[in-house]
């Protein structure tokens, strides 16, 4: 994984409900979401808290909507510490090709689009979006180290991140994620092909991320799991936050 320095970015948090087997959706990609009510009431809480949501285009071609705060004790306490009711919504897309018609686009919410040079193009003229960031490395993908440092100067201090499993992959590959939050919910999906929380290429046993604990509560049937991502320069037994 990359180093990187944390002053200049936002802390990060994924937030995914998967399948005892680890799976976030059948290979079908259903849009049907597999969490109790207790669990979307937690997801809630954690977009609640952050100043902005990223989720990848191929999520919203999915389930097409974004993952608003409903609670009014939860939009009164955001406008209370001085935050807009909803969070941002920011779409991570290198090409851009995402569908005008979708809800996501009548919701009542910000939304910025973040992609490439050739993928802001389409949009210049559009009103879907009411900011484009454009960070591109010399491949043409997204330069996450940049694009996240454009985001925290626009006042984005806590960032969720809400997949699916190649956006995860993407930051994790890069050092740019901080915290998770995994609910384990009581189903079995099974698939070659199911999305996991990381997909991409994968790491091997001795570059995979290491996890610290941090909680683990129980409700009903589900389990939600509280993790830090250990930097490899941290020593062992070094608890110390992220």
């Amino acid at each position: 994984m990359i180093p990187r320095n944390m002053s200049d970015r936002p802390t990060t948090t994924v937030i995914l409900a998967m399948s005892a087997d680890g799976k976030i959706s059948d290979s079908l990609r259903s849009p049907l979401l597999f969490g109790s009510p207790a669990d979307k009431n937690h997801l809630e809480q954690q977009v609640a808290a952050a100043d902005a949501v990223i989720t990848g285009a191929g999520t919203f071609r999915v389930k097409d909507t974004a993952m608003r705060v409903v609670n009014p004790d939860r939009i009164s306490q955001r406008e209370q510490a001085g935050k807009p009711p909803q969070p941002v919504q920011i779409v991570a897309s290198a090409t851009g090709n995402l569908p005008r018609h979708i809800p996501l686009f009548q919701q009542p919410v910000p939304r910025w689009l973040l992609t490439t040079r050739a993928g802001a193009e389409p949009w210049y003229n559009d009103s879907g979006f009411d900011k484009i960031l454009v960070s591109e490395t010399p491949s043409g993908s997204v330069d996450w180290h940049d694009a996240f440092q454009q985001i925290a100067t626009l006042g984005i201090k806590k960032l969720a991140i809400l997949g699916g499993g190649n956006l995860v992959a993407s930051l994790l590959a890069e050092d740019l994620i901080d915290e998770l939050w995994l609910t384990l919910c009581p189903l079995l999906i099974g698939g070659t092909n199911a999305p996991t929380p990381v997909d991409g290429s994968g790491f091997t046993t001795q570059t995979a991320p290491r996890l610290e604990l941090l909680e683990v509560k129980t409700i009903d049937a589900e389990v939600f799991l509280h993790y830090r991502l250990r930097r490899q320069s941290e020593p062992a037994g070094d608890k110390s936050p992220a």
